[in-house]
């Protein structure tokens, strides 16, 4: 790895360089051009990212690396930078997320399908809400940042894909109309999927980070991804699972997976025992945040457990279990043929 061995000390020397040649005669000198998207930030300036990271190479390796030596972005020289302790900053804002669109939308929908002001009350609020870490890290924005006029901006976005709307529509996106199309045909519930996400979001429960979990990388929700970290922090909350566990026990049930019936004890003996995995059996988006309940909860094994979220329509328990009847007598009935 050309970057990995770049130690915090290297790349203060290049910031050094960087102060004392200034950037122009700095990039020309090391043969590199304008940062177009990542900037590291330090002592309340910006430096062109990968022109930095090539100089800092010449300080670990002695070999200095130009513009086409090495590839930039997010995935090699900003994390980098980001494990070496350095904040680095985009060049612009990111995209608007579904959920974001989704609040948007919903102000649009209140105030008559017409776009809102920058000073409008509601602006503000939802300005000062998506200001937070739920759904985009501080260091990926700029100080603009879904301030009051971007947010109005993107309520005419919507608002000018209207049907209804005889004018030249505004640059909206392909997701603003998907959004505007669901509440148009889906109102009920998209109102309560907006309320849902602006709970979490102002509870403050969807910026807590998750572990990465492989498994759950194709997780699909059709709640929006505000709500998918809430449902998962909520599954993966240890003492609820706990206490469904005593509650089954306490009532003699035994700790079957209630779609397909396997049990880990009886496959794993000592290292099974007492193991199973807690289901939400509602989606956020239609409970809201309500205190959990034993019968809000179902256990179930790994496998059905994804099978469950495997798709954006989720199944329930039941009809996870009526599947996967349906396939053992499908598999059934190929073992007598052969």
């Amino acid at each position: 790895m050309k970057l990995a061995a770049i130690t915090r000390a290297d790349v203060l020397a290049a910031l050094s360089e960087f102060d004392r040649l200034g950037r122009d005669r700095f990039l020309t000198t090391y043969g590199f051009g304008q940062a177009r998207s990542y900037y590291l930030e330090f002592d309340g300036r910006l430096y062109d990212s990968k022109a930095i990271m090539g100089y800092a190479h010449g300080e670990s390796a002695g070999k200095r690396l130009r513009y086409d030596d090495f590839t930039g972005g997010d995935k090699s020289v900003a994390q980098r930078l980001r494990a070496l302790g350095f904040l680095v900053r985009t060049g612009r804002n990111p995209d608007w997320t579904r959920d974001e669109i989704i609040l948007a939308c919903s102000l649009v929908e209140l105030n008559g399908w017409r776009q809102l002001t920058d000073n409008d009350s509601r602006v503000l609020e939802l300005s000062e809400l998506l200001q937070t870490a739920a759904i985009h890290p501080f260091e990926e924005r700029r100080s603009d940042f879904r301030n009051p006029a971007g947010v109005a901006r993107k309520t005419a976005d919507i608002a000018t894909r209207h049907p209804n709307y005889s004018g030249k529509p505004t640059n909206g996106n392909r997701l603003d109309r998907e959004v505007l199309q669901d509440f148009l045909t889906r109102p009920e519930e998209m109102r309560s999927l907006a309320a849902a996400i602006h709970d979490a979001i102002r509870a403050g429960a969807a910026s807590v980070e998750l572990i990465p979990d492989p498994d759950l990388s194709d997780l699909a929700l059709p709640e929006g991804d505000v709500l998918r970290r809430e449902h998962l922090r909520r599954e993966r909350n240890p003492r609820l699972r706990a206490a469904k566990i005593r509650d089954a026990k306490r009532r003699g049930i035994p700790l079957d997976c209630e779609a397909c019936g396997f049990n880990f004890e009886a496959a794993y003996g000592d290292r099974g025992r007492e193991y199973i995995e807690c289901h939400h059996r509602t989606p956020l988006f239609h409970s809201g945040r309500t205190v959990t309940r034993m019968r809000d909860l179902a256990l179930i094994c790994s496998n059905c457990h994804r099978m469950i979220h495997r798709t954006p329509k989720w199944l329930t328990v039941e009809e996870l279990r009526e599947v996967a009847t349906g396939q053992q007598h499908i598999e059934g009935r190929r073992s007598s043929d052969d």
